[in-house]
């Protein structure tokens, strides 16, 4: 990867929708493209998540899953998982999202090339995703409010297995990992070559010694109980060591359990307190939006204006006199508007015309209807 440590000495693509937050400037979002021969042309897109402390802070690296859709593949955006990067940046961590080779804006060659029924792959796949967690955490280490020794990984359905495999090679300083829900699956309880992917989390442990969670919510439609426990019992077997965390049931499908910040946060939480990786004594106060709630909103769209106005871009917001849309995380200004623009028809009454009143956190007077 000397590429890649030769790359770091210049600047890195640093996106235009770099913004900070709200909140007298405590958080601070910056969207990068590493530079990495590996993921030409585009490098491999990160999203930077911290709050303004002094000194070093301790780094934490996220990562997403992987859709059945290619297009969704395409789609993937790292500013998806800000509400779980700013829960470890109110807590002092400096928070990197990844979006890994071949989704979204990174390049190269992606992980689900090896996770294809019904030639399967596992731990090649695996061992590809967590050279790009490795690729992040070392243009993590190279900031300067970053401490290299104190590191921890944490990643969601393909994230999460990327994360157990990371720990299987693992990067210096990484302290501990955490796997949400971690596999490869093709649809809900269809796994392709089960006794593969259960033989990939058995090589991993024999090489994994990092502490690592794993939480699993008994509902999780992808990797339901029994087969979660199979990847715990070979990883165990093999010598990894983790705390296996069975969660209650969650929503309609508990494989989006990442997405419920309030289920996971006192889990995590304690996890992180076991391992003495607690930096504050108390965590931050969340950013609050800068921009005020349009006039006319019900209480309910003005709750959920505020909401908006903390989540990624691009995004948009539509209203009508009875109805309101939003559209988060999309891969296009146009698409948000009209996202949202079809949500504020679906909750309005038949009639009511809608109109965009806010893109990327900024007023908008034009009318859609």
């Amino acid at each position: 990867m000397n590429d890649l440590r030769i790359s770091l000495l210049f600047l890195a693509c640093l996106s235009p929708l770099a913004r900070p937050i709200a909140q007298a400037q405590i958080f601070q979002e910056r969207e990068v493209l590493i530079p990495w021969s590996k993921a030409a042309p585009h490098g491999m897109d990160v999203l930077l998540v911290y709050a303004e402390l002094p000194g070093k802070r301790p780094l934490a690296v996220l990562t997403h899953g992987t859709s059945a859709n290619q297009q969704d593949r395409n789609s993937v955006s790292a500013w998806s998982l800000l509400q779980q990067a700013t829960w470890f940046a109110r807590r002092g961590w400096v928070a990197l999202i990844v979006v890994r080779r071949g989704y979204g804006k990174s390049g190269g060659r992606p992980d689900y090339i090896y996770g294809g029924c019904p030639k399967t792959d596992y731990e090649e796949a695996g061992r590809a995703s967590a050279e790009d967690l490795s690729a992040a955490i070392q243009y993590g280490c190279s900031l300067p409010q970053v401490d290299p020794t104190r590191i921890i990984s944490a990643g969601v359905s393909t994230g999460g297995f990327a994360t157990v495999a990371l720990t299987a090679n693992a990067p210096a300083g990484l302290l501990a990992a955490i796997n949400f829900a971690g596999g490869w699956g093709r649809a809900d309880h269809d796994v392709c070559n089960v006794g593969e992917l259960v033989g990939a989390y058995r090589s991993f442990g024999k090489t994994s010694r990092i502490p690592m969670l794993w939480i699993y919510a008994e509902n999780d439609r992808k990797f339901w109980p029994e087969l979660a426990q199979k990847f715990n019992d070979a990883f165990r077997a093999g010598g990894g060591q983790n705390q296996f965390v069975q969660a209650p049931a969650i929503g309609e499908d508990g494989h989006f359990l990442f997405q419920r910040i309030s289920a996971w946060s006192p889990i995590v939480g304690s996890f992180l307190k076991a391992q003495n990786l607690v930096w504050l004594p108390e965590p931050l106060p969340p950013p609050k939006s800068s921009e005020p709630a349009p006039p006319g909103l019900t209480e309910t769209g003005a709750k959920a204006f505020g909401r908006y106005g903390t989540l990624g871009p691009h995004k948009a917001f539509a209203m009508s006199e009875h109805g309101f849309g939003m559209s988060v995380d999309q891969p296009t200004v146009q698409a948000a508007k009209k996202n949202a623009t079809d949500r504020c028809r679906h909750s309005a009454p038949k009639g009511e015309k809608c109109k965009v009143v806010s893109i990327d956190g900024t007023p908008e007077e034009s009318t859609n209807d």
